[in-house]
């Protein structure tokens, strides 16, 4: 994503660009997403969200947590929470991008906090996405989607259309003439 498109969604410019059917882009089902929040209620709420969507979802209270978890179970996205017990978000996101095993996962950083939000305008330590809270599930999408587009996650296999029942050429006379000489017989 670029800077100006990072800008752009943080002043509520949340028009993603949505797939050729008009459809947001959604991670592949069964992707594993790690969410850190010390908020029960945040990781409850966001984990569900996730979740209904067809994602595995693991969560972490704190960022000694976060960083454990990372390294072991190599989740695909993290929604990292910025303002932690112990380390902050920007402690865990610098060790997770200067860690060969883990900078390769793309992190969303959230905060209801205005302080971190300006100090995370000042210091982008490299994450992909921010999401301010409180979010909603369009908010969550959109930022999926952002990563799908980007190459930073594995896009979900369409759904196949239903296909259409073809329509008869019959016209209700004939079907009616059919039906009554069908009796007749």
């Amino acid at each position: 994503m670029t800077g100006m498109n990072f800008f752009k969604r943080l002043l509520g410019n949340h028009a993603a660009e949505a797939a050729p059917n008009g459809r947001q882009l959604q991670a592949a089902l069964g992707t594993r997403m790690l969410v850190v929040d010390d908020s029960p209620t945040i990781r409850a709420v966001l984990g569900k969200m996730l979740g209904q969507d067809g994602y595995m979802v693991q969560k972490a209270v704190d960022g000694e947590s976060a960083i454990d978890i990372a390294k072991a179970e190599q989740p695909e996205l993290i929604f990292l929470d910025i303002v932690l017990p112990g380390i902050n978000g920007f402690a865990v996101l610098r060790a997770l991008k200067h860690d060969p095993l883990t900078r390769h996962i793309p992190i969303v950083m959230i905060s209801g906090n205005q302080q971190a939000t300006e100090q995370f305008y000042v210091q982008r330590f490299g994450a992909d996405d921010f999401i301010k809270k409180p979010f909603g599930l369009k908010e969550v999408q959109q930022s999926i989607h952002a990563l799908v587009r980007a190459g930073r996650l594995v896009a979900r296999a369409p759904m196949p259309l239903p296909t259409p029942v073809p329509a008869t050429s019959v016209t209700p006379y004939e079907e009616i003439r059919s039906t009554v000489s069908g009796m007749a017989a």
